[in-house]
């Protein structure tokens, strides 16, 4: 193809997911991929985790659904219309997402990015279908007509690019691997009691003597948030990030969010102003996810803020939440945690070491946690840098 216009169907073919039913137990907690727009975001480049998975027994039955690695995933719903990604593996998307399997010669990579380029635009035939719940339907998708660089440039075009997402991706796993040591380190020393000097200490009433038996209710002050009045524009896209649970990151920090507001927002809402190192724990929704505030943000109603008493400290707290949270999901049943209330912090355990103790974690877990935000802010560096240069290229006003 030569530089002008191409229809989303000349870039390969076009296959629509379905939800296997949930009726069947034998679909799900399997070894593939279920991927939902929540599994995407606006910055997504691999699909490497999803909320849920699915069985074999599901492929068989939806073998014309499922797709292969290295496919590109378009949301086509709502608002969500327009969030892209790879697919990491074989996997199956729910009906939500049209996804593309790029036709033999053409880069993956350079599709995933042509429509990023065009999310708007992607965003503007879906939104223009006048019904009341958004739909781009496989039909409409594949006849989207995108502008495009001469071919012989598309393979350069997404090694440029990808250049950036690798880096990105490869500072993410240094992080995960920071976050894996210090949540490992926490399990040893106040989960499995094999801290410094366990040797020597009694153990009283199933704690090590000088710790307390408390609940997450009793630690900390509970916080809640608030949203200001959508319907006045003065309170949106300000300066002050307002994070929901769609900001919710499976890292232990949180920075970027997608919404953000103005003074006049914050005080006409019941949200304070959190500092960083504030946790967050979203409330309903995905329940349970918890964060560190990378930086000051408000926050909706859905979450709560969680601010520890002394001896504890926020990273402290935050390290024993997700430990604490994990627990008591895994035992709880029925509607228990389908959402979050003031009164579930009462159900979940927590203790309260020894202030020595505590101190001696902080000094083991702070220089991961230093790493971890300088490697964060690395990210954003490289992803800002990529954004700048996609449209350029796409464009033709950079050199390929």
């Amino acid at each position: 193809m030569s530089g002008g216009t191409v229809t989303i169907s000349d870039l390969g073919r076009v296959v629509t997911g379905k939800t296997p039913s949930t009726k069947n137990a034998a679909f799900f907690d399997g070894e593939y991929q279920f991927v939902t727009p929540s599994d995407l975001n606006w910055k997504t480049y691999y699909c490497h985790t999803t909320e849920r998975t699915v069985t074999d027994d599901a492929r068989k039955s939806h073998l014309n659904q499922f797709i292969p690695s290295n496919a590109v995933m378009v949301t086509c719903i709502g608002n969500t219309i327009g969030k892209c990604g790879l697919s990491s593996s074989d996997c199956l998307t729910n009906q939500q997402i049209n996804s593309i399997i790029p036709s033999e010669g053409i880069d993956p990579k350079f599709v995933y990015y042509l429509l990023v380029h065009n999310a708007d635009s992607i965003r503007g035939v879906g939104l223009g279908g006048g019904s009341a719940t958004p739909i781009l339907n496989k039909t409409s998708f594949s006849k989207i007509k995108l502008c495009v660089p001469p071919q012989h440039q598309w393979g350069s075009i997404a090694k440029k690019l990808s250049a950036y997402d690798d880096l990105i991706e490869n500072n993410r796993r240094r992080i995960q691997l920071l976050e894996q040591a210090a949540r490992l380190l926490y399990k040893e020393w106040f989960v499995y009691l094999r801290f410094p000097g366990h040797e020597y200490t009694l153990i009283i009433d199933g704690v090590p003597e000088g710790w307390k038996k408390k609940t997450a209710f009793e630690v900390m002050d509970i916080l809640s948030g608030g949203t200001p009045k959508t319907t006045n524009p003065s309170y949106w896209d300000g300066d002050i990030p307002f994070f929901t649970p769609k900001d919710a990151t499976d890292l232990a920090y949180a920075h970027d969010t997608e919404k953000s507001i103005t003074e006049a927002g914050l005080k006409n809402c019941n949200s304070n102003f959190y500092p960083k190192d504030t946790v967050f724990i979203t409330a309903r929704g995905t329940v349970g996810k918890i964060n560190l505030a990378q930086r000051p943000m408000a926050m909706n109603q859905s979450c709560y803020a969680l601010v520890a008493h002394p001896p504890l400290n926020q990273q402290f707290l935050y390290f024993a939440l997700v430990d604490g949270v994990e627990q008591f999901r895994s035992r709880a049943v029925g509607a228990v945690f389908d959402a979050i209330i003031r009164d579930t912090f009462k159900l979940i355990p927590f203790v309260v070491p020894d202030e020595k103790l505590i101190t001696a974690f902080m000094e083991n877990v702070s220089p991961m946690l230093a790493q971890t935000d300088n490697l964060s802010a690395q990210v954003r560096s490289l992803r800002k840098a990529r954004d700048l240069l996609l449209p350029k290229l796409m464009n033709g006003e950079v050199a390929v």
